[in-house]
């Protein structure tokens, strides 16, 4: 059995999404001969806390805590929130509402804060991973990011030790989208770019979430091409139970799971779901997550607020349940590069699949090749799902192999082939 060490800022209780695929992965790696530690931060301050999660944590997982510096108690001073209150990210890059002190504090994230808002991380986990290392010892280290954080301290780590290190970019780093509505100096983005590089440079081996941005890499850094794999985000099996029927329903029921920003809102959609509704084929919509208040404006806008509801988070099981008993489960994605998390949930959870976005053939052609469902161009109000909508049905087989179980399977096969 070798022994891997995985750094990620977000882990159980945490409430973030961003945990499930590390999670799913360590629960299965034993299955292919390597056990798992995880270095994680003491007290994520940012999101709730989902303590179910808790449970899912093998009892042969050793947890390092260590502390941070996080900026978000200032943040919340400044909003006039209560410390401890949790923010909701979709509403922290949302330029909607944005008085003069937000506008202030996203500038100072956007200016100072690089690779990211968990900078003060980095120092305090270099500490506890070194000495962790010092009495455990580990033939791969393995990060997740964003935060980007997290590949920093790997990095560190892993050039002390000389033991390989494989980042996984569950996001783009540099250029994310939501980079793209705010200015960023030349200064900042020349450090965070040198970050960026030297952390592909000196890795065994690369791990992307879509194979699109594998790609993006491929052609910016040419010559570390051969590190690259693809590992999708997958879904968690034991999470859904064997293939309960769907509740038959005369009006349907729409969802969104997970969070939805101003720059995925489908505005002419939302207008084309009055019409169902007044039709008598749209019966209810729920939202699990945050959605950011240019969404909940346009929703209000098209007439829907009566049968809207905001949920608002939900333990992963539950938020899992609501997937399996919706209908039609509308996923938007941001650019090319992203095929969203939630994606593959969808898919286990065999509702049809509305899905909205720009030249994203990659998630384009998941949901076809599942038969699943459609994805329409931003300006679309969705009628191709509507007109097709007796056509898909989840093919089974194919939504297998995103299981992360297999998931796992191939990242120990890369850990294997460059350690």
């Amino acid at each position: 059995m070798k022994d891997v060490l995985f750094v990620t800022y977000f882990w159980p209780p945490s409430g973030k999404a961003t945990i499930h695929w590390p999670l799913g992965v360590i629960r299965r790696l034993e299955e292919s001969g390597w056990r798992a530690s995880v270095l994680t931060v003491e007290n994520e301050g940012f999101e709730r806390k989902d303590e179910s999660m808790l449970a899912r944590v093998p009892e042969e997982v050793e947890v390092v805590r260590a502390r941070a510096w996080e900026p978000f108690d200032l943040y919340r001073k400044a909003l006039g929130k209560k410390k401890g209150e949790p923010l909701v990210a979709s509403e922290t890059v949302s330029k909607e509402d944005a008085g003069l002190v937000k506008r202030l504090t996203m500038e100072i994230r956007m200016q100072l804060f690089v690779p990211d808002a968990r900078a003060g991380w980095y120092p305090y986990a270099v500490k506890a991973g070194g000495k962790l290392m010092e009495r455990k010892k580990f033939d791969a280290i393995v990060t997740i990011g964003p935060p980007h954080t997290a590949h920093l301290v790997g990095r560190s780590l892993a050039k002390r030790s000389g033991i390989p290190y494989f980042p996984v970019f569950v996001d783009p780093w540099t250029d994310i989208v939501y980079y793209r509505d705010f200015w960023r100096n030349p200064l900042t983005r020349a450090v965070d770019r040198r970050f960026e590089r030297k952390t592909v440079e000196d890795a065994a081996g690369v791990v992307f979430v879509t194979d699109t941005t594998r790609r993006d890499f491929a052609e910016r850094y040419p010559n570390e091409r051969e590190k690259y794999r693809t590992l999708y985000w997958g879904y968690d099996g034991e999470a859904f139970p064997e293939f309960d029927e769907k509740p038959k329903r005369e009006k349907k029921r729409l969802l969104h799971a997970g969070n939805i920003f101003d720059y995925q809102n489908p505005t002419a959609f939302w207008r084309r779901l009055a019409r169902e509704r007044d039709e008598g084929r749209l019966g209810e919509i729920r939202f699990v997550g945050t959605v950011s208040p240019g969404v909940r404006r346009a929703v209000g806008e098209a007439g829907l607020t009566p049968i809207a509801k905001y949920l608002g988070f939900l333990p992963y099981r539950e938020a899992a349940r609501e997937m399996i008993e919706a209908d039609w489960l509308l996923a938007c994605v941001t650019e090319p590069r992203h095929v969203p998390g939630k994606l593959f949930e969808y898919l286990r959870a065999e509702g049809k699949i509305v899905a909205f976005g720009d030249e994203n053939e990659e998630a384009a052609s998941i949901i076809r090749d599942a038969n699943a469902g459609v994805l329409s161009p931003y300006a679309s109000d969705g009628d191709e799902f509507f007109r097709r909508i007796d056509e898909f049905k989840t093919d089974r087989e194919f939504v297998a192999k995103f299981d992360r179980r297999e998931i796992a399977r191939g990242l120990a096969r890369l850990l294997e082939e460059k350690s």
